[in-house]
């Protein structure tokens, strides 16, 4: 399966769209296989591959909308396939992390991945998480088949405060300083923004990030606000608009 492609062919040389492609990295052929299944039966197209090594010279000659790989693969792991294509391309990327291991998803968003998933996953996360960042990415993949319905209604921006979110683009700022959140984190603080001052419980902000067939650990919203926090504080240091009520959840001040 090592280097294969699956896509659908264009009807027509002037064809002016096309199908998302998406490609999947990971050494275990029956993930391949069943995310490939799942992703072609929504509409997109794919490319797999079954080592680090082999994807980053495809997915540097040939890039594709979007890349979801594995951390543990031979060859060349995630982390390194990582590295190597940010310092040529800023293709989104979603990668897949051992549940529990926090290391690997504060050192996968750190090298500049848009989102990790752990691994069990659920299909329908993952295929939301790749819309989602593909909306985001829109302007990028110009003269694509768009990701979602043209009839589905484009969600309002939410302006608190020096705080800016536009869901349609997925796009956060403060104060004006553009701040970089993963489809997690900008849903999280979606949730506390909609209502300042309101306390969120872990589950309920869980619920608003998350679909309801996925088990999600209290333990993660903290560690997802802890990175929010930290990535605010890169623009404005004195941030402080998320507050924490211990053993009650959290709260946006926009004050």
């Amino acid at each position: 399966m090592e280097g294969s492609t699956t896509e659908a062919a264009l009807e027509g040389a002037g064809a002016e769209t096309r199908k998302l492609q998406i490609a999947l990295v990971d050494d275990d052929r029956n993930i391949l296989t069943t995310v490939s299944i799942a992703l072609q039966a929504e509409g997109f197209a794919t490319r797999l591959y079954s080592d680090g090594e082999t994807a980053l010279k495809a997915l540097l000659d040939n890039p594709p909308d979007l890349a979801v790989f594995d951390i543990k693969m031979p060859k060349m792991d995630g982390m390194e396939l990582l590295r190597r294509l940010r310092a040529q391309s800023a293709l989104p990327v979603i990668f897949l992390t051992s549940k529990d291991d926090e290391s690997d998803e504060e050192a996968g968003l750190e090298l500049g991945a848009d989102d990790y998933i752990a691994k069990p996953f659920s299909l329908r996360l993952l295929i939301a998480r790749i819309r989602a960042i593909l909306r985001r990415a829109e302007p990028l993949v110009a003269g694509a088949a768009p990701a979602a319905s043209p009839e589905e209604p484009q969600p309002a921006s939410l302006t608190r405060g020096r705080l800016f979110m536009d869901p349609a683009r997925h796009q956060v700022t403060w104060g004006g300083q553009s701040v970089s959140l993963t489809v997690t984190e900008f849903l999280i603080l979606e949730a506390l923004a909609i209502r300042p001052g309101v306390i969120k419980s872990r589950n309920q902000l869980m619920d608003a990030a998350y679909p309801d067939d996925v088990f999600v650990d209290d333990r993660t919203v903290d560690s997802h606000i802890k990175r929010m926090r930290r990535k605010f504080r890169l623009v404005d240091p004195a941030f402080d608009a998320i507050d924490t009520l211990y053993g009650a959840g959290y709260s946006f001040t926009d004050g």
